[in-house]
């Protein structure tokens, strides 16, 4: 077996001395305020055994990563009617580009990216009693920890502007993939987003994609076909435009949110995530990408 926290320590020391850190989202102006300097990884692998440095306890905004979690409560509420409502195509786009979604008829390429997140949230709220409250239940319950809660500061901070989410969803509705109200999906949207983890909930949150759809607390979350599913749309449309690079360069199967924060796993083995705010060009944390192509290189673990 590795030396896993070796190879952590080796993997954080180099990457600390990079000259570029990449640069903090600003256009969410909460997440303009988070410094850069900020690093931290956890590690968990299947057989209960964790390993972290840097700052992986340290509470930050997951962002597009809760957009995996929202699928899986969905898939888990409706099954595959999902499916006539989202496709599962990578979109080779920026996650906020509404031009596909024009000439697809008001079909998101994929749940990952804001429109196809957006119906998503639609479904919830179709679907769960008090959305936001069972839906942080759920996250809750994935992970055994009541402490994580949404930050209504960021939340607020989305609202406030988040144009294209609120053009993307009026879209959807043009083209009948939206049910609620505009203003009720995006709340909810934006609280989704808001949830704010550590890097070690979030490697507890992920771990029943890694164990067939069965979370830590031995409860069955999804069936083993929709943890597949799920896997399988991480490792194609999780990173955005640069799903391709990610599957090249790391090979698991994982998603980023530009909050600076990565998830990835392999099935059976273990779950990583990584933390650091600083994004670069395509709004994937920069010394995150390079710290899990480290990571697969020395182990020699990835899905390929």
């Amino acid at each position: 077996m590795p030396d896993f926290q070796g190879i952590l320590e080796s993997i954080y020391q180099d990457a600390i001395k990079a000259n570029d850190k990449g640069t903090v989202a600003t256009y969410i102006p909460e997440l303009a305020h988070i410094d850069k300097n900020n690093f931290g990884i956890h590690l968990r692998t299947f057989d209960g055994n964790e390993y972290g440095i840097g700052d992986y306890n340290k509470p930050f905004s997951i962002q597009s990563i809760s957009k995996v979690l929202a699928l899986s409560k969905a898939m888990a509420l409706v099954s595959e009617t999902i499916w006539n409502r989202v496709d599962v195509e990578p979109s080779g786009h920026p996650f906020n580009q509404l031009a596909l979604l024009e000439i697809e008829n008001g079909i998101p390429r994929n749940p990952l990216i804001n429109s196809g997140a957006i119906v998503i949230a639609d479904i919830l709220i179709s679907n769960l009693k008090n959305p936001k409250e069972d839906f942080l239940s759920y996250v809750r319950d994935l992970t055994g920890d009541d402490t994580i809660n949404y930050n209504k500061t960021v939340a607020h901070s989305e609202k406030m502007t988040g144009f294209k989410n609120y053009a993307a969803a009026n879209l959807l509705k043009s083209f009948k993939n939206l049910k609620n109200p505009v203003e009720e999906v995006l709340d909810f949207y934006f609280h989704q987003c808001s949830i704010e983890m550590t890097c070690s909930q979030l490697t507890k949150a992920f771990y029943f994609l890694s164990n067939k759809g069965t979370c830590l607390l031995n409860k069955t979350r999804l069936t083993k076909t929709q943890a597949k599913r799920i896997n399988a749309i991480m490792l194609t449309c999780g990173f955005y435009d640069e799903a391709g690079e990610f599957a090249f360069e790391v090979g698991l199967p994982g998603k980023s949110g530009v909050g600076g924060g990565i998830v990835a796993l392999l099935p059976d083995h273990f779950v990583i995530t990584t933390w650091s705010p600083g994004l670069n060009k395509k709004g994937n944390s920069k010394l995150g990408m390079l710290a899990l192509e480290q990571f697969t290189t020395k182990t020699k673990l990835s899905v390929f």
